[in-house]
């Protein structure tokens, strides 16, 4: 087979559309279970499609993504990892609120889970919404190789739709051969934007149709499974609602510019109405680094007669879970400077008690970051912030750099309550939320869940590269 290099997303190849190809749908909807088995364990994939030949990646249960979860609010959720790669590993549940020893933090909340291991993961699936599950074990390589899948709590009264669908976004470097590049976390990403890669996929796939009818209601759930590609989705003629930020309802509205902005580890559920004509197409765009524009996906209304003239008129907004409200008049506040990186203005951190200039940090240590001047690396754990439980706070977060940053707290749901010291217009629950450069950020919450919880940023080598701390609640 003649060798082809795998070249990044261009705004030609966005131009030229893709080629014609069979209407497969990306995400099937499977049966609400509660009991589940992930096997951990080498496969291969199709992720660059014809005509280069399959990846060797791994897989939970031999797909990437792994499987969906699906289950009933106030379910009791067990599964069963078993360890089959060449290394250790965990499984970290995003999003989910739950006790601290079932979060996946190797060293932190439990012990890795070597090769030839199992553990078991069970708690009380409490708040419905949009999660995912991944490694947080050198998880810029294991997340980069395969490792995530979507985590579905479903509402008591979900809304009416006619198809409840999950696209999982992700981004691959691979090699001329289809191969997995090898160059994790070198220095170059992890001090700059991340590792970017040069293939994107929708639920493992790239460059496929979405199958659509007229008049048909679709929930459209969008996971950011990347380790750091930041998506700026744009629908076309399309005008789909926003109605759950990270899981968590919020008031339907549409998108602003009609574009969607996810960062890595975040989540977003969409209501959208179909009304093309048959054999319309619409590219969903991906537009977030402009000189790089691409089209993702394409949404391809079916020949056949429509499903409905109108969209329906059933309500769509969530019900809300059950979140401790904040209280802003008698919060605990706490200043947090995110810095470091090229272009940045640290000159210095902390690093294993020691206060060493950033440069030699990087090319000593691989650590690029830090979070109050803090650079932290493996399994430093002990806490940087110490907080009252049960009481309100909030978070002064300062992004003191030149690059993006999806700030994810594990355990807890937080309000965004302030950007740059604007109010927030809408109330907005997350557990991740992107910061730009040079912006400030204020979350609230209510420290209401104990233990010790990581905090980090999303970008995972930047992660890596010493963004990262621990916030104990007792």
């Amino acid at each position: 087979m003649t060798k082809r290099a795998i070249t990044a997303p261009t705004r030609r190849r966005f131009l030229a559309g893709a080629a014609a190809g069979a209407l497969l749908p990306l995400a099937p909807r499977v049966a609400v279970a509660s009991e589940h088995r992930l096997v951990a364990a080498p496969a291969r994939a199709a992720i660059a499609g014809a005509p280069y030949p399959e990846t060797e990646v791994w897989a939970y249960n031999g797909s990437v993504p792994g499987p969906p979860l699906r289950v009933k609010r106030g379910a009791t959720v067990k599964v069963t990892l078993a360890n089959e790669v060449a290394d250790a590993t965990s499984i970290h549940w995003h999003g989910i609120r739950l006790p601290n020893a079932m979060d996946g933090v190797p060293h932190l909340t439990q012990k890795p889970v070597g090769r030839g291991e199992r553990f078991v993961y069970e708690f009380a699936a409490n708040d419905s919404g949009t999660f995912w599950y991944h490694p947080h074990w050198q998880s810029h390589e294991q997340v980069e190789r395969g490792l995530y899948g979507a985590l579905i709590v479903e509402e008591d009264a979900p809304p009416e739709v006619d198809r409840d669908v999950v696209w999982m976004l992700d981004d691959w470097r691979l090699t001329a051969e289809a191969r997995i590049a090898g160059d994790f976390a070198n220095l170059f990403d992890v001090s700059h934007a991340g590792r970017l890669g040069n293939r994107v996929t929708v639920n493992g796939k790239a460059g496929a149709d979405f199958p659509v009818r007229r008049g048909e209601r679709i929930r459209l759930r969008l996971v950011n499974a990347a380790n750091a590609r930041i998506f700026g989705l744009r629908f076309g003629a399309l005008s789909p609602q926003l109605v759950a930020t990270d899981g968590h309802a919020i008031a339907p509205h549409p998108l602003g510019g009609n574009r969607l902005v996810l960062g890595p580890g975040m989540r977003a559920d969409l209501v959208v109405d179909c009304h093309g004509g048959p054999g319309e197409r619409v590219a969903v765009v991906d537009d977030f680094y402009p000189r790089q524009a691409y089209r993702l996906i394409d949404i391809v209304y079916d020949a056949g007669p429509p499903l409905r003239e109108a969209a329906p008129r059933a309500p769509i907004a969530l019900a809300p879970n059950d979140l401790p409200a904040p209280d802003l008049a008698a919060a605990e506040r706490h200043a947090i400077k995110f810095g470091g990186g090229m272009m940045g203005r640290l000159a210095e951190a902390e690093f294993r008690g020691k206060v060493r200039p950033m440069r030699e940090l990087l090319l000593e240590h691989g650590m690029a970051w830090a979070i109050n001047g803090k650079a932290v690396g493996g399994h430093d754990h002990a806490p940087a912030l110490h907080l009252k439980r049960g009481r309100s706070c909030v978070f002064a977060m300062e992004n003191d750099t030149a690059w993006h940053h999806p700030i994810h707290l594990h355990g807890h749901a937080f309000r965004v309550i302030a950007r740059d010291g604007v109010p927030a217009s809408r109330v907005e629950w997350r557990d991740t939320v992107l910061m730009n450069p040079r912006e400030r950020v204020d979350i609230a919450f209510v420290a209401d869940n104990p233990g010790d919880w990581m905090f980090h940023c999303h970008v995972l080598e930047h992660q890596a590269g010493g963004m990262m701390a621990v916030v104990r609640v007792a």
